[in-house]
């Protein structure tokens, strides 16, 4: 009992490891790597971080940079690194984090050939059928670098204003003027790439009018704040002026593209996509006899085809009435449609083939396993080109989410998930688009852009290992300050224990494998534990850690985790932050972990 006493009052005297405590592995490479006083000089620092950590480009200036920043935190003059503040340099996210902080993918090709960070139901806080609309859940998945932002328009109980709402639940409504500005407000907080808004238009033409007249005022506003805040202190702008700056922040091409531009010729713009309206007669009548019939005939087909008895309601009653040409009802309307949505509407062959522009078409995640399995290499052509949705199933009422990889590895590029879930699958997606900078494109690999057989995708398990990660698990730190004392233990320290694993393809997919649980420590220290991960695809690869205190009594408790897609590692010795359940990064919990590839 006085032991166990001994360790709790110990606890509270310090929680961060001295330099002389690291890991022996951390103060063998100081040793290597510093003189005979004991300290890294910048020439040194500069040899260790090309050396074992493999930073080519780093330069004298970046040792020395580094060096300014750990002396300015610290209390020791001297003009290199003392043990001490080489431990702290590798504990800091700032300069050693594990992932690469800047934007490197090419972003220079066609917006297809990139995965997009994108929302599903973005507005809603909770569930699907009964959880508030706001605002709020639109700005934190902004925040979070969203590039996809989906708002489903519906007309108000009076016929004469847009609401955005989950249409047929009891879930609470927002106005549309309201989402737009928030959206407004905070597009390129994150990201200065495009933004994509999404409408599930469920309005007849008169609203469809005002859209567009909402979204060119809001449009022009953004505009101002992003590239013209000079024009905020002159005369109101007039329509004339108004159509100018429109057509320079919304995306608005005038005519179809074969080709849709780059992420980078479209910084600060946003693109709407959306089904094209639909044509009506002066009296207001919907002209289009034949969508009935062909709605449920394309639904039979499909039914026939892939043998689904939970079709979603929303692919069976929008069905065709997406197309076509010539509908001039709302020209003001479709005029802010860059990117126009369709739906499938049978077998591989209603693929929107439209050689002549390019088309997004949206389908739930079951469709899309039932069309993959027939239809794969046909949809990854599409892809290559056009865009591809992909939204939960409608029986996700918990607003949980899907496997991503099912979309990724065949070129979709819009795999939308529920924002506010704190899921495994949300947790991937986090990882994902923690990539290339947080910016929220990613490149998609080649053999997705080419004309070879996918063998990546349709035969992954005879390909040979392209590379082997090794992941080393040295120490961890921060729970004390992030977390109430008697949060794991009511009288001791926390057990606790790391877990690795990775998803990716079939083949490269691993169980958990864990560190032993280290007893009464708030600051666990792992010795660099080694695992090795063998993959043969590694650019969709990801990394999950996660840690955990042993509770013998019951279920562990969570102490944290991230996601890191394996394409970023930074090889070496690396800081890495971990999160909470929602993927909200905490304050100070982190790990120091090594990366090899070999």
């Amino acid at each position: 009992m006085s032991h166990q006493r001994f360790r709790l009052c110990c606890c509270f005297l310090g929680f961060k490891l001295r330099g002389e405590e690291a890991p022996e592995q951390i103060r063998s490479v100081f040793e290597n790597y510093s003189d005979e006083n004991g300290i890294m000089t910048a020439d040194n620092l500069l040899k260790f971080l090309k050396e074992f950590q493999k930073e080519n480009e780093a330069t004298i200036e970046t040792a020395e940079k580094i060096l300014r920043e750990v002396k300015r935190l610290n209390h020791f003059h001297h003009k290199g690194l003392v043990i001490d503040e080489f431990f702290r340099y590798l504990l800091n996210d700032d300069l050693n984090n594990a992932l690469k902080t800047t934007v490197h993918h090419d972003m220079n090709a066609p917006l297809a050939h990139y995965f997009i960070f994108t929302g599903h139901n973005s507005y809603l806080t909770g569930n699907q059928i009964c959880s508030k609309s706001s605002v709020d859940p639109i700005v934190k998945a902004l925040k979070r670098g969203v590039r996809v932002i989906e708002l489903d328009l519906w007309p108000n109980s009076k016929m004469n204003d847009i609401i955005v709402w989950h249409g047929g639940t009891f879930t609470s409504k927002v106005k549309l003027i309201k989402c737009l500005k928030a959206i407004k407000n905070f597009a390129f907080v994150a990201s200065a790439y495009p933004l994509i808004i999404t409408f599930e238009d469920h309005l007849k033409a008169d609203l469809q009018a005002q859209v567009a007249k909402v979204v060119v005022l809001v449009a022009v506003v953004v505009r101002v704040r992003f590239n013209f805040k000079r024009i905020m202190s002159e005369e109101p702008l007039n329509v004339q002026m108004v159509k100018q700056i429109f057509q320079e922040m919304l995306f608005c091409p005038e005519s179809d593209l074969t080709e849709f531009p780059s992420p980078e010729s479209l910084k600060g713009r946003i693109v709407i996509s959306t089904k094209l309206p639909r044509k009506y007669s002066k009296s207001g009548t919907l002209i289009e006899p034949h969508t009935i019939n062909e709605t449920i005939s394309s639904r039979n087909e499909l039914l026939s085809i892939h043998g689904s008895q939970h079709l979603q309601a929303e692919e069976i009653l929008e069905g065709n009435a997406d197309d076509e040409d010539g509908l001039e009802r709302t020209p003001e309307y479709k005029n802010v449609i860059a990117i126009h949505a369709s739906k499938l509407n049978g077998s591989k062959h209603n693929l929107p083939s439209h050689d002549h522009k390019v088309t997004r078409l949206s389908m739930s995640e079951e469709t899309l396993k039932h069309v993959v399995n027939i239809h794969g290499r046909e949809l990854i052509g599409f892809t290559q080109r056009n865009f591809l949705r992909v939204y939960p199933k409608g029986s996700r009422i918990t607003s949980s989410n899907y496997n991503p990889l099912i979309g990724w590895t065949h070129g979709a590029q819009m795999v939308a998930f529920n924002m506010q879930g704190h899921e495994k699958h949300l947790r991937i997606m986090q990882g994902m688009f923690r990539a290339n900078g947080g910016c929220g494109y990613l490149k998609k690999p080649a053999f997705l852009l080419g004309d070879g057989d996918c063998g990546e995708v349709f035969h992954p398990s005879a390909l040979t290992v392209k590379t082997t990660l090794k992941v080393n698990i040295y120490m961890g730190e921060g729970w004390r300050e992030d977390f109430h004392f008697r949060h794991f233990d009511y009288c001791s320290p926390p057990d606790f224990y790391a877990k690795v694993k990775i998803v990716g393809v079939s083949c490269d997919r691993t169980k958990s494998e864990r560190t032993k649980k280290i007893d009464d420590q708030w600051l666990p220290s792992w010795n660099g534990k080694e695992f090795e991960f063998p993959l043969r695809v590694p650019e969709l690869a990801l990394l999950l850690v996660a840690v955990k205190d042993h509770d013998p009594a019951g279920g562990d408790e969570f102490g944290g985790q991230t996601c890191l897609p394996v394409s970023e590692l930074k090889t070496g010795f690396r800081c890495v932050p971990l999160y909470d359940r929602r993927g909200d990064k905490y304050s100070h919990v982190k790990l120091l972990m090594g990366f090899q590839f070999v």
